[in-house]
C-alpha cells in the first residue's frame, strides 16, 4: 500500500520542502510554501522500475470504440444547452459566481427535478439541512426524494456516496471541503486540490455526474488554485448584479459542448426562471427614439443574441476625457476610436465618451466594433438612427470593415424580430435575398459613415 507523505512546494520557484518554512531556501520569497501530499511506492523489481510486463497498452486511434453516451436532462433547458445538451455520466462541472447570485437555488432546482426520476445526493458544507429545507419550501419544490448531506470531509462524503451509488452530487461549496491527510485549513490551496482530485476520481470510477459550487475572489476569478479548472469537465460561470433581475449563465469550458454558451435566467420568488427568448430581453428600448442607440447581433456558444449597444459622448471638462465601456474591451475602444479619427475624419479627442449595452451582457467579440462607432458618431452628431437598423461588423486598423462568423444566421434573427435594414460587411452579403431584411454592404468604415445620411 502506498505511503502518503507530505511535502511544501514553492508556488514561485517549485522547489521541495521536506517541512514548512516562512521562506523559500530557493527564491527567498516569503509565504510561499504549499502542502501538498507525495505518495510513494515501493520499487518493483525488474530490470526498470515501474515494468508491468508485456501486455501492449498502446492503441490506435482508428480502433477505439465510441461508446454512445445518453445525456442526464436536468429539466431546465438553459442549462442544458450551456451543458451542450444535458450532463454527461461521469462529468465534473464547476459552477463559479459572485455571493448570491443564484449558484446554489438553480443546483438545487435541478436536483429537486432530477431526484423524481435519478438518485440524487446534494452535499452541503456551508449551510444545514434545514436551511436547504427552508429554500425548498420557498421555491415550491418537491423534495421528497433528495437526499441531502451535511458533511465537509472528504473521504466521508466519497464513503457516502459509495454506500448509496446516487447518479447525480452536487458539492456545495468546495472551498469548505477537506481531507484529513492535510493539516491546512479548508478553503486553502493544497486542500482544494486534493479534495477535488479525489472527487473527480471517484466521479469518473463510478460515472457519477458531479457539480461543485466554487467561490470567486474579488476579481471574479474562482478562487483557489487554477488547476482546479483544468482538472474539471466543465467550467461554468454565472454572470449579472445581485441586484438585478436578470442571471446569465456562460460556458467558459467544456468538453461535451461548445464554450462561451449562454443560458439566460430570471431571478424571480419562486427561483431562476428560464428566459426563452433572451433577443427580446436585451432589446427592450424606449419607445421614443434616441441618439446614441445602435443594435447589433452577436454569437454566443451556437445561438445568435441581440443586443443594444448605447453610447454618450459629451464635452470633456478635465484634460484628460474620459473612456469608459461596459460590457466592452476598453482597450478595443481607444483603439476604434483612433481609427474612427484617421479613416473617419470624426474627431472625438476632446470629448467624454461612455459606452453601454444594455442588459449588462459582456461582449467578447469583434463584431460588435462597427456598431460602437456608428453609436457614437450619432450621440456626437445628435442623429436618432432607425429602431429598424441593425449593424454588425469588425474594423481593421486601416478602417476596412471585416466580416463576421455566422453571419447568414445573424441576418435571419435580425428579420425574425422585425429589422428591416442591416449594415454589413461585403464580404457577408448574402447571395440570395433574405425575406423582410434590406442589407446594405459596405467595404470601409468611410462608406458606412456616409450609408448613415442615407437612411
Amino acid at each position: 500500500m502506498a505511503k502518503i507523505k507530505i511535502k511544501y512546494v514553492c508556488n514561485q520557484c517549485g522547489a521541495i520542502s521536506p517541512k514548512w518554512g516562512g521562506q523559500c531556501t530557493d527564491c527567498g520569497k516569503w509565504n510561499c510554501l504549499v502542502e501538498q501530499l507525495e505518495a510513494r511506492k515501493e520499487p518493483t523489481s525488474g530490470r526498470f522500475a515501474g515494468y508491468a510486463g508485456d501486455e501492449n497498452k498502446l492503441q490506435i486511434l482508428a480502433d477505439v470504440k465510441q461508446n454512445d453516451c445518453p445525456r442526464i436532462g436536468t429539466h431546465l433547458n438553459e442549462l442544458d444547452r450551456v451543458l451542450g445538451g444535458g450532463l454527461v455520466p461521469g462529468s465534473v462541472v464547476l459552477i463559479g459566481g459572485d455571493p448570491g447570485i443564484g449558484k446554489s437555488t438553480i443546483l438545487l432546482q435541478a436536483m429537486c427535478r432530477l431526484s423524481q426520476t435519478l438518485k440524487c445526493i446534494y452535499v452541503t458544507g456551508e449551510e444545514s439541512a434545514e436551511q436547504i429545507s427552508m429554500r425548498a419550501k420557498r421555491l415550491g419544490l418537491e423534495g421528497d426524494k433528495l437526499s441531502l448531506l451535511t458533511e465537509t470531509k472528504v473521504e466521508t462524503i466519497i464513503a457516502t456516496a459509495h454506500l448509496n451509488q446516487p447518479q447525480v452530487m452536487v458539492i456545495d461549496s468546495i472551498q469548505t471541503i477537506y481531507t484529513d491527510y492535510l493539516q491546512s485549513a479548508p478553503g486553502g490551496v493544497a486542500q482544494v486540490r486534493e479534495s477535488t482530485a479525489q472527487l473527480v476520481r471517484f466521479a469518473k470510477q463510478k460515472g457519477i455526474a458531479l457539480f461543485v459550487v466554487g467561490h470567486v475572489t474579488k476579481d471574479g476569478a474562482l478562487a483557489g488554485p487554477r488547476v482546479l479548472e483544468h482538472m474539471v469537465d466543465a467550467v461554468l460561470y454565472f454572470e449579472g448584479e445581485r441586484d438585478g433581475r436578470y442571471r446569465i449563465l456562460r460556458a467558459v469550458k467544456n468538453r461535451f459542448g461548445a464554450v462561451n454558451e449562454l443560458g439566460v435566467f430570471a431571478m424571480t420568488e419562486e427561483g431562476l426562471k428560464e428566459v426563452q427568448n433572451p433577443s427580446a430581453i436585451f432589446l427592450s428600448r424606449y419607445q421614443q427614439a434616441s441618439a446614441g442607440s445602435v443594435v447589433t447581433v452577436i454569437w454566443e456558444g451556437s445561438r445568435p443574441l441581440l443586443v443594444e449597444v448605447q453610447a454618450l459622448v459629451d464635452e470633456a471638462h478635465g484634460s484628460h476625457p474620459k473612456r469608459v465601456a461596459v460590457g466592452l474591451d476598453q482597450n478595443r475602444l481607444s483603439m476604434l476610436l483612433a481609427v474612427l479619427s484617421r479613416h473617419g475624419g470624426v474627431f472625438c479627442h476632446d470629448q467624454d465618451i461612455f459606452l453601454n449595452v444594455v442588459g449588462g451582457v459582456k461582449i467578447m467579440e469583434t463584431s460588435v466594433d462597427l456598431a460602437q462607432l456608428l453609436a457614437i458618431v450619432s450621440s456626437l452628431k445628435n442623429q436618432v438612427l432607425p429602431q429598424n437598423l441593425i449593424v454588425m461588423g469588425e474594423i481593421g486598423l486601416a478602417g476596412e470593415i471585416r466580416p463576421v462568423p455566422n453571419g447568414q444566421e445573424r441576418l435571419k434573427e435580425a428579420s425574425k424580430h422585425g429589422f428591416k435594414v442591416a449594415i454589413i460587411p461585403k464580404s457577408n452579403a448574402p447571395k440570395k435575398p433574405i425575406k423582410g431584411i434590406e442589407v446594405k454592404a459596405v467595404d470601409n468604415l468611410q462608406q458606412a459613415l456616409e450609408m448613415l445620411s442615407e437612411i
